[in-house]
């Protein structure tokens, strides 16, 4: 482990020496992860992406993209876009991107089962804001608004998030 990595403890996100408090999976952490059992998936899984909402706030930083209105996720398992973003319109199950909320105005896509997603293994597993503290996800790292961009103006695509 390094300073720069994203590391999981039982009192939150530790990064460069800080701890940043955080909600997981309302099933825990699980290391046989599977669609819709809301756990959170352990290992050490990479910061590929980065999503915001350009109508809500400035790019946090040069690499992040801004989530369009019809931009959602595929966790449909048995489609070839399983974990993939896909546009709408589109008629197999999905999640929005473009919430009315804010948990979605910043989205860190990891390398969960992605690009290669094997068909119920789990999709989706984002960092972003939480709804409130320590509120369980559906899965994801969610963390306090003000923390979540802080770290999205420190990280790096490639940044390490471990989860053990």
């Amino acid at each position: 482990m390094t300073p720069f990595d994203l590391v999981l403890t039982p009192r939150g996100v530790r990064f460069q020496g800080q701890t940043y408090p955080c909600s997981i999976g309302k099933g825990g952490v699980s290391a046989h992860k599977r669609e819709g059992d809301g756990a959170t998936p352990k290992g050490i899984h990479y910061i590929v992406g980065m999503l915001y909402r350009a109508d809500r706030l400035c790019a946090p930083n040069g690499w992040s993209r801004p989530i369009g209105p019809n931009d959602l996720w595929s966790d449909a398992s048995g489609q070839p876009d399983y974990n993939h973003p896909v546009r709408a319109p589109y008629d197999h199950s999905h999640e929005r991107l473009r919430r009315a909320d804010p948990l979605y105005d910043i989205v860190w896509i990891t390398d969960w089962n992605y690009p290669d997603a094997t068909a119920g293994k789990g999709s989706a597993i984002f960092l972003h804001q939480w709804r409130r503290p320590h509120y369980p996800t559906e899965g994801c790292i969610a963390f306090r608004r003000d923390h979540l961009l802080k770290l999205s103006r420190r990280i790096e695509p490639g940044t390490r998030l471990i989860v053990r």
